[in-house]
């Protein structure tokens, strides 16, 4: 459409000045020109035919110069108009790609050859017919106007083309810039459901993920009485509530590099050992169970309506893995899962319940009440611990004395 554009206007400036320099300059070729370039642009206007359009636009570039050289005379005579004719090359190779401008190019080439063909052969009929011979300077004024023109217009639209390239460009940069800020929002996301190194093996494999690990210790923690409270609340009180309390204990299990596996309803879900980074998770989650239990306490700013919380810790085998195609998870399944929820269940309001295997590692460090007897459902009776927190180093100290003796 530039070049079109262009070229009409360049037309009528050409019409104007044969028109002036007399009938020995052919008016109705560049008329003719004008017009067939409007009525091209006027169909594709109503077809939104490009690739007639560009074909015919190429095609009155490339002939009309020679038709209007021809008309004039010689090279000289019309003072290089033919030059005019390049534009078709040039404009098939913005417009219609290198491969296809090469026909293009030869055909420009061959009409050139063509013209010098006839102009060879006919120079010295055309001496002697002076009738119509066209002036030294007026030649020259031509061979200035025409060589200005047609540069001009070969400047414009390789300028025009390098613009819409460097814009191209910047939308090309600013897309890749929000799709990395997007990426980096669906990472964030995807860490937010799943374990790091799961993530990563989801993205980079369809296979079903399950991993057993030998060891884990898990943690169960269940607020104590909230179905009663949320009933005299709105939906939105609810939600902040819980919001607060479990986004503390989400900092907690940060804090203590445990993974936290799910939320159910108002019971939290975490465990440790399932990365190779903590060795020492048993204790860990114990720190972060004590933690847990003393925040709920003592600060109202997130246990505004005096929550108690009742939690269950146990340790040994699990199975994890990613379950489901769509809206999954990843959890834990195996008999150390089903005991750490079952004794966070028959567990006292604010206190931490943990099993034979959690007890026997955590006993020389923490200080535990009396062993209790419960019944848990599909196991029969246990054997639980209730731990206070970490011993005092006076009270560590006795236990290796008494120990040693």
């Amino acid at each position: 459409m530039l070049a079109t554009g262009l070229v009409c206007v360049m037309s009528m400036l050409w019409l104007f000045i044969y028109w002036q320099l007399g009938p020995q300059f052919s008016t109705t070729v560049p008329f003719a020109f004008q017009l067939l370039l409007a009525g091209n642009m006027a169909i594709y206007l109503k077809t939104r035919n490009f690739d007639l359009f560009r074909h015919t636009q190429l095609g009155l570039f490339l002939f009309m110069p020679f038709v209007a050289q021809w008309s004039i005379g010689n090279f000289i005579t019309a003072s290089g108009v033919s030059l005019w004719g390049l534009l078709a090359p040039i404009g098939a190779i913005l417009f219609c790609g290198v491969r296809e401008s090469i026909a293009w190019f030869a055909a420009y080439i061959f009409m050139t050859a063509l013209s010098g063909f006839f102009d060879f052969y006919l120079a010295d009929t055309m001496l002697k017919s002076s009738a119509n011979a066209v002036p030294i300077r007026t030649s020259v004024f031509f061979f200035v106007l025409n060589f200005i023109a047609v540069s001009s217009i070969v400047y414009l639209l390789l300028r025009f083309s390098t613009l819409e390239k460097e814009k191209a460009a910047l939308r090309l940069d600013e897309a890749h810039r929000l799709l990395q800020i997007e990426q980096e929002r669906s990472e964030k996301l995807l860490l937010n459901i799943l374990p790091g190194s799961i993530a990563e093996r989801l993205k980079n494999s369809s296979q079903t993920i399950a991993d057993g690990f030998a060891d884990v210790t898990v943690m169960f923690a269940d607020i104590v009485n909230f179905t009663r409270v949320a009933e005299g609340l709105t939906p939105q009180q609810v939600f902040a509530m819980l919001n607060r309390i479990f986004s503390s204990f989400d900092e907690l299990a940060e804090k203590y590099g445990m993974e936290k596996i799910k939320t159910i309803g108002d019971a939290y879900m975490v465990a440790g050992g399932l990365n190779s980074e903590f060795s020492d998770y048993t204790a860990a989650i114990a720190d972060m169970a004590a933690d847990m239990r003393d925040l709920l306490h003592r600060d109202f700013n997130v246990n505004q309506m005096h929550l108690e919380v009742r939690i269950g810790i146990g340790t040994g085998p699990v199975v994890a893995g990613v379950v489901g195609k769509k809206k999954f998870i990843y959890d834990l399944w195996g008999d150390t899962v089903n005991i750490a929820s079952r004794i966070t269940s028959e567990g006292v309001p604010g206190m931490i319940q943990v099993d034979e295997t959690t007890y026997r590692r955590l006993q020389d460090r923490y200080a535990f009440h009396e062993p209790q007897t419960i019944y848990l459902k599909g196991k029969g009776n246990m054997v639980v611990y209730r731990l206070i927190g970490p011993k005092t180093p006076a009270a560590a100290g006795g236990a290796v004395d008494q120990a040693t003796a």
